[in-house]
């Protein structure tokens, strides 16, 4: 053997890296050795190459069994899924020499797959994909439950690519990928994952060890599955145990309540009546509150809300409070159902309530409506309908008529909803609109029929909004009732309620017959206030400066609107222009013709044009201050007359 030859088994004996097995070719060609010994060293070098690959090989078998030994041996002492898990994407990753590995589970009851397991991964958008079935390399192990291997991914049509899928590969940089499925017979539960960021070949024994790390990976899953349905069915047997233990007291403790809750109706007790039961019985304290609960469902079933249970109180859908149950962290199922009864037992005894009181709502509304329709009655029968609703006919009393105010009302939209062909109503609203705004005069008339009720006074719905009939108190004024009653209403129902006040009625049960004109001027002094935008506050005739005087007497608002502005008007009759609302932008926009022309969404050039003929209608002094007075009060009369006309 020549020395070069003894080289190589010095090279073998230290297991040198292969561009080592190089250098003794080289070096002989480097001093001339004859041809023939320089084949033979080649020879040599490749027999040697063939050992060394052979070494390494068995070497990495080795490591392979040995790995795999230690994977069965953590299964055998199985305590933490997810530590197993853990070191079969490390072991994976390490033998196979990848950058990152990596373990996808199936979630059946979503319908997609997630990652479980990471070992490399930088990009937290990797590490917590959620991608649908079928989709990604992935998606064709799942459905083919055969292994896939791509040098490439992003070059590489075999897949369904999706947007998701791809930003978070790139967002890691994977480019060669291999993945084996796993498992369970015949089902596949997931895919085991080893992959680089650089393109790369995967040889055939590497496919074939991942899929044995994949195997064990599906074991160490139904191993703990199987652990998990043991560990329920004893838990199953132990609450059904202890189930049958309390089963006698259960019963007695639900005849009591049952008990408790009858005799609590049957001798016409309240909600306050039922809480104080219920507080016994739970051993807490129970109370009724109509705020709202977010977090109180109207089923009617006990929740944790903070550290309290809630019941709501609810029917046909309608949220009437809840019971609220304090200083009790744990209800058991028998407890929860009882505070789930109380509620319905609650619920019950607020709807009879309920009845009740809209039954006497509806005979004062009936009262109120005599005392505007039928002016002719007898008024002793009056006086004796009033004292039944306690209520004093013979005192002073103011009439004010409310209506929500909310943005963009108009008096086309209060209007009764009346109905053509086409579905809509003859605003030109539909249906959806009609229904809103008739919840919304049936939330205001409830909130004014109680307000009227704690007032001793009179409450009904009328012309699309309510009117009131309240008594006077000797330190109150018709303007103080009307910001009084504003207030309450529109903090009751959280709107906009606008309220106008008649003058002082002297005594109605014995001449009824001011009611009706009296109402008729709170009309007019709720329209002036909307059209003074005005909306949500109260006030009388006399809170209104001259326009109050007019509206106390309107006899000649007609005509002082024809002498000021008439030929304005007359003229936008005839010719179908739009010169009054011209007129009334103008004004608003302090005079100025460039605001004008963005409130009316026209050129300034056609401004310009309509004040031209306004000024040949009017006159050339009509934007003197005095003139521009009459003007703008003119426009705000014409405005309210053809609100009151609808």
């Amino acid at each position: 053997m020549s020395h070069d030859q003894a080289s190589y088994l010095e090279l073998l004996a230290r297991g040198a890296a292969a561009e080592a097995y190089d250098r003794p070719v080289l070096l002989a060609r480097a001093s001339g050795t004859a041809p023939d010994e320089l084949a033979a060293i080649e020879h040599a070098k490749q027999l040697a190459l063939r050992v060394r690959a052979e070494l390494e090989g068995r070497r990495r078998r080795e490591a392979e069994l040995s790995a795999l030994f230690e994977t069965a041996h953590d299964l055998a002492g199985l305590r933490d899924l997810d530590a197993v898990l853990r070191a079969i994407v490390q072991r994976a990753r390490s033998l196979l020499g990848t950058e990152v590995a990596y373990l996808s589970l199936n979630d059946p009851s979503a319908g997609d797959t997630y990652m479980r397991v990471t070992e490399g991964s930088v990009s937290a958008r990797f590490q917590q994909l959620r991608l649908g079935m079928g989709e990604g390399l992935g998606g064709l192990v799942a459905q083919t439950a055969r292994p896939y291997v791509t040098d490439s991914y992003f070059d590489d049509a075999r897949f369904e690519h999706t947007r998701t899928i791809d930003t978070a590969v790139s967002d890691e940089g994977l480019v060669a990928i291999l993945g084996v499925p796993l498992m369970l017979g015949s089902q596949v539960i997931g895919v085991l994952f080893a992959a680089d960021r650089r393109e790369r070949v995967f040889e055939r024994e590497q496919v074939a060890l991942l899929g044995s790390f994949a195997a064990h990976a599906a074991v160490a899953i139904d191993t703990a599955n199987l652990l998990a349905e043991t560990r329920s069915a004893l838990a199953e047997l132990e609450r059904a145990n202890e189930i049958i233990r309390d089963h006698s007291g259960v019963i007695e403790r639900a005849s009591e309540v049952h008990d408790r809750l009858t005799e609590v109706v049957l001798r016409g007790g309240g909600v306050l009546d039922v809480a104080a039961a219920l507080s016994e019985v739970l051993d807490g304290a129970v109370e009724f509150t109509d705020d709202d609960l977010d977090a109180t469902g109207a089923d009617g079933r006990a929740i944790r809300h903070g550290d309290d249970w809630v019941a709501a109180v609810s029917a046909g859908g309608e949220m009437l409070g809840a019971l609220v149950l304090r200083g009790r962290r744990d209800l058991d199922p028998v407890d929860r159902r009882t505070l789930e009864r109380a509620a319905m037992v609650t619920s019950l005894l607020l709807l009879a309530r309920r009845s009740a009181h809209d039954a006497e709502q509806r005979v004062r509304g009936e009262l109120l409506d005599d005392l505007l329709d039928a002016a002719d009655r007898d008024p002793r029968l009056l006086r004796e309908r009033a004292a039944r609703l306690r209520a004093d006919l013979d005192a002073p009393h103011v009439v004010l008529a409310a209506r929500i105010d909310g943005p963009g009302t108009d008096a086309a939209d209060r209007e009764a909803a009346r109905w053509d062909t086409t579905g809509r109503d003859t605003a030109g609203r539909d249906s959806a609109a009609v229904e809103r705004e008739t919840a919304d005069r049936q939330r205001l008339w409830s909130a004014a029929s109680h307000l009227a009720a704690t007032r001793s006074g009179l409450a009904a719905a009328r012309d699309g909004g309510t009117v009131l009939l309240l008594p006077l108190g000797p330190e109150d004024s018709a303007s103080d009732l009307a910001r009084q009653t504003a207030r309450q209403l529109g903090d009751t129902l959280r709107e906009l309620v606008t309220v106008g006040a008649s003058a002082p009625v002297a005594a109605p049960a014995g001449d009824p017959r001011p009611i009706a004109g009296a109402y008729a001027q709170a009309r007019r002094c709720l329209d002036a206030l909307h059209l003074l935008g005005r909306s949500g506050q109260g006030a009388a005739a006399q809170d209104l400066g001259f326009l109050g005087l007019l509206l106390a007497d309107p006899g000649d608002i007609d005509g002082f609107v024809q002498r000021t502005m008439g030929e304005v008007v007359e003229y936008d009759r005839r010719r179908g222009t739009d010169l009054v609302r011209t007129l009334d932008a103008y004004f608003a926009s302090g005079m100025s013709p460039a605001r004008t022309k963005d409130d009316l969404h026209v050129h300034v050039n056609t401004v310009a044009q309509r004040l031209e003929r306004i000024s040949r209608l009017l006159g050339p002094d009509w934007q003197s201050p005095a003139r521009a007075l009459e003007i703008q009060l003119a426009l705000r009369l014409h405005a309210m007359s053809a609100a009151v006309a609808h």
